[in-house]
């Protein structure tokens, strides 16, 4: 039988999961421990198979990595990675947007793959605060919800939630994960319309679904997509490991330093969203 962690609780019925490759087992206050290994023995195949494929996501998550000419995720369409001479990191998207071929995230040369991830990372957040928010101000519109003047939300902040999408506070104030920008147009929609309906409905009641539905009918569907676009994004490994990320080549004449310790400003140039330092002193990130 497998062995497994034991958590009881006030609940009538047990429960198995499987997280980060440990088995659990939830079950009520008084149930006996004999009649817990009973049920965990009964589920012996199932547990099987769910850890050998928790095993295989975890090393796919451990091996994940980016540098140069690996493809990433922008609204749903692959962009490769591409070095670019200077200091600043940004997105191009090409003479066609939407193609994948015609647009690339750019950084400078030279980079240990972790400093690539941070790199991507750092345009991630500037693409999702200005998408966003515009998607927010677009939907608000369409959806007759008063945010502030002229529809302009009170406040959109993007943070690095893994696993709550988006969330919705007491004084309208909305939050996305920058991990949001990578889903494809009608996931990223439908999450904007959930959280600006609860602009109107500070709750999940039938009311609150009946926003959501009278502007997309299908977003059971699109709330499929997202679990399935869940799964893959917590299958790789996106935080940043700083210690790594020290070690590797640095720009010329620039050190490295921890994340944070370097204000940015971001703009638009040619149609090319950029980041770019406020001062030559200023570290790469």
């Amino acid at each position: 039988m497998h062995e497994y962690t034991l958590i009881r609780s006030k609940r009538k019925t047990a429960a198995l999961q499987i997280k980060d490759g440990v088995v659990e087992v939830r079950a009520p206050l008084k149930m006996p421990k004999k009649d817990i290994d009973k049920f965990v023995a009964s589920k012996e195949k199932w547990l099987t198979e769910k850890l050998a494929q928790s095993a295989q996501r975890m090393e796919k998550r451990e091996n994940f990595s980016l540098t140069y000419g690996d493809t990433v995720l922008y609204r749903g369409v692959e962009y490769p990675i591409a070095a670019r001479s200077g200091d600043r990191v940004g997105f191009d998207p090409g003479s066609s947007p939407g193609q994948a071929h015609s647009g690339q995230f750019y950084i400078p040369p030279n980079l240990s793959p972790e400093r690539v991830k941070a790199a991507v990372i750092k345009v991630y957040k500037m693409l999702a605060e200005r998408d966003l928010t515009n998607k927010v101000v677009d939907f608000a519109k369409q959806m007759s919800v008063k945010l502030g003047g002229d529809f302009r939300p009170i406040a959109v902040k993007i943070n690095s939630a893994k696993t709550r999408w988006g969330s919705c506070s007491n004084k309208k104030s909305i939050n996305f994960s920058w991990r949001l920008i990578m889903a494809a147009e009608d996931i990223i929609d439908v999450v904007v319309v959930h959280e600006l309906a609860h602009i109107t409905e500070m709750n999940h009641s039938k009311r609150f679904w009946a926003i959501v539905e009278g502007i997309f009918s299908d977003y059971r569907e699109r709330g499929r997509k997202l679990k399935e676009f869940s799964r893959k994004i917590n299958s790789e490994n996106w935080d940043v490991d700083w210690e790594k990320a020290v070690v590797g080549t640095t720009a010329p004449g620039r050190l490295w330093t921890v994340e944070g310790d370097c204000p940015y400003k971001w703009h638009y140039a040619d149609y090319k969203t950029i980041l770019s330092p406020k001062n030559g002193k200023c570290p790469l990130f």
